[in-house]
């Protein structure tokens, strides 16, 4: 990939017409934190990093600061750590008159580097690539759109929302002429912001759509991944929508899912390392050793797929989401499915993750889990499924909710393998605390329940 050099993007940036830059950091979460500076202020940083205050790593999507943590906190008094912005990232938000934004993530510090997430993806990527692999990446992603203003309904408590659309009708051409320019925007803004997308629809259930991100390179893929759930509520919020990719809002709707694609291929990426034509299923052995990587590990770093208490939710039989930890070719009960019968086609969708993802965390644990089969040989031992993955014995292969899961993986010497000890210990303390926050709280299901009767 040619390198964007600084004198370019010095003109680039003047011949933006702007006099300021947007740029972003994404958190544990997944969530972009940012800010804007004058172009003066970026111009000065060509060659080094701007300050960034760790608190975006010491609290939670609520900003509640963790108090189990030790990246940072109140005893180091929230210091700044240097971001540096990638240049390589650098397009222009089409619905903001197109001020220049940038990625930007701690791979410089010395510290901050071992828990950012994309960072973590950097490191993955490297060890593929001293394997002798490029990999590409794509996501798809299903969402929720409804007709709120979002301080209305956080005064209801997130009550009763109202899909922008009635009724359950997926591939519909009807539902989304109600909103056309909406729909319309998303797909053509997102190209020109360079977050291309292969297709997009509606899918099963009021008010939802689904779209798929064109391939790519993997970074690349991650940071078009976290774009676009962005930018899909940015551009929502402008015609009085809230997009929401909550893996599971109401459960009697099936959830919502956040699909990884993804291929091998030489260095030179002219081959795809997956397809073998005299395979009956069209397999190489590079691509079954790395299934059964994926299979092997999944318990291990679940987690990084399901992040939040919500995430298992979704993960319920007949919901289209999977509950075994199966393979299968085209089989969506699955949750690997083999896709594919050309060179160009093959590849392997991972469906258990859902839409409320950290794309890079979630894509840095496909990408370490099938390079560690590939390392180990690890043969693919599971049947391929035939038929309803649901009705598989034994099931609960995979831990239930997100406590089981986290300590599961907090104490897996696989899981620190694959991702380093400081990763481990600080993304399981900020799951835990997630877990504990949940308890803490009194839902609407229990008073329901308990409060009269019992």
């Amino acid at each position: 990939m040619t390198k964007i050099s600084n004198t370019q993007i010095v003109d680039l940036i003047n011949q933006s017409g702007h006099n300021k830059v947007k740029f972003a950091v994404a958190d544990i979460d997944g969530v972009l934190r940012g800010k804007i500076i004058h172009k003066d202020k970026f111009l000065s940083i060509l060659d080094g990093s701007v300050g960034f205050c760790d608190v975006i790593f010491g609290w939670d999507s609520s900003d509640v600061c963790y108090n189990n943590t030790t990246f940072t906190g109140w005893h180091t008094g929230y210091p700044d750590v240097e971001v540096k912005l990638d240049l390589n990232t650098l397009r222009y938000i089409p619905w903001e008159n197109g001020i220049p934004f940038f990625i930007a993530d701690l791979s410089e510090s010395k510290t901050g580097s071992l828990i950012c997430p994309r960072s973590l993806l950097k490191r993955v990527i490297d060890k593929g690539t001293q394997m002798g692999y490029s990999a590409m990446f794509s996501l798809e992603y299903e969402w929720f759109n409804f007709l709120e203003d979002a301080n209305e309904l956080a005064k209801r408590g997130y009550r009763n929302p109202q899909p922008i659309t009635p009724g359950m009708f997926g591939y519909s051409l009807l539902r989304p002429s109600k909103y056309k320019d909406y729909y319309n925007q998303i797909f053509d803004d997102l190209e020109k912001f360079n977050v291309k997308l292969e297709g997009m629809h509606t899918e099963t259930g009021p008010g939802v759509y689904e779209a798929a991100i064109k391939y790519d390179r993997t970074l690349e893929a991650a940071d078009k991944a976290i774009l676009f759930k962005q930018s899909v509520k940015e551009i929502a919020a402008q015609y009085g929508i809230i997009a929401s990719f909550m893996a599971k809002w109401n459960h009697d709707l099936p959830g919502c899912g956040g699909h990884i694609h993804q291929s091998l291929w030489n260095l030179t990426e002219n081959k795809n390392l997956f397809y073998n034509a005299s395979d009956p299923n069209g397999m190489s052995e590079v691509y079954k050793h790395y299934l059964a990587g994926q299979l092997h590990c999944l318990p291990y770093i679940l987690p990084l797929f399901a992040p939040n208490v919500n995430s298992y939710k979704r993960l319920v039989e007949g919901a289209w989401a999977p509950t075994t930890q199966t393979w299968g070719v085209d089989n969506r009960t699955a949750a690997f499915r083999v896709i594919g019968n050309s060179e160009t086609s093959t590849r392997l969708e991972t469906r258990v993750a859902g839409a409320d993802i950290n794309s890079y965390l979630a894509i840095s644990a496909s990408l370490a889990a099938g390079l560690y089969g590939i390392q180990h040989a690890l043969p693919l031992q599971k049947q391929a499924t035939v038929g309803n993955a649901y009705q598989l014995e034994p099931k609960g292969e995979l831990p239930l909710n997100l406590w089981e899961a986290t300590q599961k993986m907090k104490n897996s010497p696989l899981a620190k393998e694959l991702f380093g000890d400081e990763f481990v210990a600080h993304f399981c303390a900020t799951r835990e605390w997630e877990w504990n926050q949940f308890n803490r709280k009194v839902t609407d299901w229990e008073l329901s329940r308990y409060f009269e009767i019992i």
